[in-house]
C-alpha cells in the first residue's frame, strides 16, 4: 500500500502545472518510498527540499538536487507521510524525530500531501503516542508540564533530532481538540514544536487501502 500511495503522489505531483518544480520532501519509509520514485520527474524537478538529513541524503544518491529552505522563495508541494491522522487531516508526526523540520517545510508549501495507509486513519488522534520536540535542559521540566495536560510522557532515550534536540513520547491523550492542545503544548517553555499537524493540516491524503488509493481532501 506504500508503494500504491506512492505511486498515486508521483502523478499527482507530474500534474502540477509547472516546469520547475520545488518540492518539499518528508521523511520515513513511505516519504522514502517517494523519494525513490521522483527520478521519473527528473526533467521537471528544479530541486527539492528535504526535512531531514537522511531524505537528503537519499535524494542526493538518486541525483536530485537539494537545497535548503533559505534558497528557495516557494515550494509548489511537500510530501510526506504521517504516524496519524483523523477525518479532517489532522495529523500526529515525529516517530521518525524530524517533526520540526517537517512543520517548517509543510507551513512553507503552497500544498501538503499526505501519503499513509489505512491504518493511520482514525477517529480521535493520540492512540499513537505525540512526539514533542524539546530543548535538552527543558526535559523534565516540560515532562512535568505535560502530565498536567493528563499525558504519560517518555523520553525517546538514545535519540537527538536534526536539530540537536531530544523528543518525549506523550501517550495516553484523546486528542479532541487538536488545534487547542497544539497551541498549548507548543507554548510551554522549552518545546520547539509538538508533532501535532491541526494549525497547518494536509490538504490531501491519499490513503493505501486493498482496494487502491482512496483521496481524501481538506476542504
Amino acid at each position: 500500500m506504500k508503494e500504491q500511495v506512492a505511486a498515486a503522489a508521483i502523478d499527482r505531483i507530474a500534474a502540477i502545472d509547472s516546469d520547475d518544480l520545488v518540492l518539499g520532501i518528508g521523511t520515513g519509509s513511505t516519504a522514502e518510498c517517494f523519494i525513490r520514485r521522483l527520478p521519473a520527474l527528473r526533467g521537471r524537478i528544479d530541486s527539492t527540499v528535504a526535512s531531514s538529513e537522511r531524505s537528503a541524503t537519499l535524494l542526493r544518491e538518486l541525483g536530485l538536487p537539494v537545497l535548503d529552505l533559505n534558497s528557495v522563495s516557494t515550494l509548489h508541494a511537500y510530501i510526506d507521510g504521517a504516524d496519524e491522522t483523523n477525518h479532517h487531516l489532522q495529523l500526529i508526526k515525529g516517530g521518525g524525530a524530524a517533526l520540526t523540520r517537517e512543520k517548517i517545510v509543510a507551513a512553507a508549501s503552497d500544498q501538503f500531501l499526505c501519503i499513509a495507509d489505512e491504518s493511520k486513519l482514525v477517529t480521535t488522534l493520540g492512540q499513537f503516542p505525540l512526539p514533542v520536540e524539546v530543548i535538552p535542559m527543558a526535559r523534565s521540566y516540560v515532562a512535568r508540564e505535560l502530565v498536567k495536560l493528563g499525558g504519560d510522557p517518555i523520553w525517546r532515550e538514545g535519540t537527538v533530532t536534526d536539530n540537536g534536540n531530544v523528543i518525549l513520547d506523550v501517550h495516553g491523550l484523546e486528542i479532541n481538540q487538536p488545534l487547542a492542545l497544539e497551541q498549548t503544548i507548543n507554548h510551554i517553555t522549552g518545546v520547539v514544536t509538538s508533532g501535532l499537524f491541526a494549525l497547518r493540516p494536509a490538504d490531501v491524503l491519499l490513503l493505501g487501502t486493498p482496494e487502491g488509493v482512496r483521496t481524501l481532501v481538506n476542504n
